[in-house]
């Protein structure tokens, strides 16, 4: 088992397999897109097959797939069968924008694989344009009522905007009236392609407050061991609602995470530094042995949190998720 030296257990793994994707939310990166990173740069399906390998045979038991969009990348499914049948294979999910998942969806089901995450930040055709800057929403709505209708665990991820999508939370928790499905509110990121931090006006006790006020009487559910989301139901319906303080941070004392980018970059924390570059390592022809020394070493000295990480940081921020990895 990995551990962190605040004696936390760390077995989940978030896999970044791409910096591409083909929407252009406002807040991720900008009309043009970014510089994305060459070929040679990206670690490749091996690559990241030999570092999940080693990881599931030292206690990683999940791993989330992000990008960018994840099914923008040629061949995920054969990454995607290949992680199924590891050694001592994780419980594998996946975030995506849900625009190219169609023609997938059998074969995620006959992965096992049960935990999608779509991101969708409103239900209005014209918002989710100005939003995304692409004509995509009713593939997005369709692929997701699918999803839920073949059974998989889904989560709907909004970015909670002032001036944006503030109209879109009642619509968009609604969902949870009559769908089986969780649908998250998120802090606005200081992640974004604008420059600078945004003003975070919309913080997890106004989300809250303002769902309260229109729903009324909102019931607090058990949270999951190293829950990144405050989960609520609101009586009657079937679904849930969570907020997720991503700003604030109030989960990060029970972190359970590590983050791999697609060029290779190894961050025990999302607000810090890379503390490694596996790709360069796995390139030097070393031992999975000494590939564990510098993955426990980089462990050895996780942040308490993300504001210590902050604090710690050498380098500016990125200004896309697609970077990081969502």
């Amino acid at each position: 088992m990995l551990k962190d030296q605040h004696h936390r257990n760390i077995n989940y793994l978030r896999l970044s397999v791409t910096d591409k994707c083909n929407l252009r939310c406002f807040y991720c990166m900008p009309e043009e897109g970014i510089p994305f990173w060459k070929k040679s740069k990206v670690l490749s399906w091996e690559e990241m097959l030999r570092v999940c390998h080693l990881l599931t045979s030292n206690g990683v038991d999940k791993v989330r797939i992000t990008g960018g969009e994840p099914f923008v990348r040629k061949d995920l499914m054969f990454f995607l069968s290949e992680l199924a049948t590891l050694p001592n294979a994780p419980e594998i999910s996946l975030t995506t924008n849900a625009t190219l998942i169609t023609p997938y969806i059998d074969q995620l089901k006959s992965l096992g694989i049960k935990h999608i995450n779509v991101s969708l930040d409103t239900l209005d055709k014209d918002r989710f344009l100005k939003i995304t800057r692409r004509d995509d929403f009713e593939t997005v709505y369709q692929n997701l009522n699918l999803l839920i209708a073949e059974g998989f665990n889904v989560k709907v991820n909004c970015v909670v905007m002032e001036g944006k999508n503030i109209e879109d939370l009642i619509p968009l928790a609604e969902l949870s009236r009559s769908k089986n499905l969780s649908v998250r509110f998120l802090e606005e990121m200081p992640f974004n392609a604008q420059g600078g931090t945004p003003d975070l006006t919309w913080n997890y006790i106004k989300i809250l407050n303002y769902l309260v006020n229109h729903f009324g009487e909102i019931n607090k559910l058990k949270d999951p061991a190293n829950a990144t989301s405050l989960n609520y139901k609101v009586k009657g319906f079937t679904g849930s609602i969570g907020i997720i303080p991503s700003f604030s941070r109030t989960f990060c004392g029970s972190c359970n995470r590590m983050r791999l980018s697609a060029n290779g970059d190894f961050r025990t924390c999302l607000y810090g530094s890379p503390a490694a570059n596996l790709r360069d390592l796995l390139r030097s022809n070393i031992s999975d042995q000494g590939l564990l020394k510098n993955i426990k070493q980089a462990l050895a000295n996780k942040p308490l949190d993300g504001y210590e990480a902050d604090a710690l940081s050498n380098e500016d921020i990125k200004d896309s998720m697609a970077y990081l990895g969502g």
